[in-house]
């Protein structure tokens, strides 16, 4: 599956939305994903865990893990390409585990698969998991890496990381936000905001005594 396929179903249902967003870290960005919006059609998940999957059908690999909530919906799909069962990890007491039952013999052969790839962070949690449980972790793949650069090294490391697409975007604190400087409202979509299907209402740039603020409290 090729990088410009993967953008056409995520733009197509509005998965990737091109605009003035706070994320949730606080930060403002020109694109926002939601990946479960394109991972809620069955058809469109089976493609995308395909796309996944064959780039690791020659691992032989035994079983996929994914971190909740983001990565279980597509772990599933690249497990159901690969034949092997799908787990997906949970916080326990603020850090990752396997739990409901799952368990892996140590040698299994496991690719860690997320939605959305910023830092990395979760996924990496999941690969220590695995690592200190004796499991042979193969690799690591996402639907999208929000690479800050097209030249950045993975966030893995010597792992090896398939992400489907990779696309540059850009994060910024408030106060340096060059949206906000154009006086362009921002959205804050996600589901802590509304249905789904309901668009967040825009909301004006902070002033710049606001921005200013923010700065020196964030000092």
């Amino acid at each position: 599956m090729e990088a410009a396929e993967v953008r056409r179903l995520l733009e197509e249902t509005q998965a990737l939305l091109n605009g003035h967003f706070l994320l949730s870290s606080g930060k403002h960005s020109d694109k926002y994903f939601q990946c479960a919006r394109v991972l809620a059609s069955p058809a469109r998940a089976s493609l995308l865990g395909a796309g996944i999957g064959s780039r690791w059908s020659d691992a032989l690999v035994d079983a996929v893990v994914g971190p909740a909530i983001g990565g279980i919906v597509i772990a599933h799909e690249v497990a159901r390409y690969l034949g092997t069962p799908s787990y997906f990890t949970e916080r326990e007491a603020g850090k990752m585990a396997l739990r409901r039952g799952f368990s892996l013999e140590a040698g299994t052969k496991v690719v860690v698969v997320e939605d959305v790839v910023t830092t990395g962070g979760s996924a990496q949690e999941v690969v220590d998991l695995l690592k200190s449980m004796g499991v042979e972790v193969v690799g690591v793949s996402s639907i999208v890496w929000r690479s800050p650069d097209p030249h950045a090294p993975s966030p893995f490391g010597e792992l090896p990381f398939r992400p489907l697409m990779t696309l540059p975007t850009d994060a910024w604190d408030v106060a340096n936000c060059p949206l906000c400087k154009q006086g362009k409202p921002f959205h804050k979509p996600g589901s802590r905001t509304g249905p789904a299907a309901a668009p967040s209402a825009p909301v004006a740039p902070p002033s710049a005594e606001t921005s200013a603020n923010a700065a020196e409290a964030g000092k």
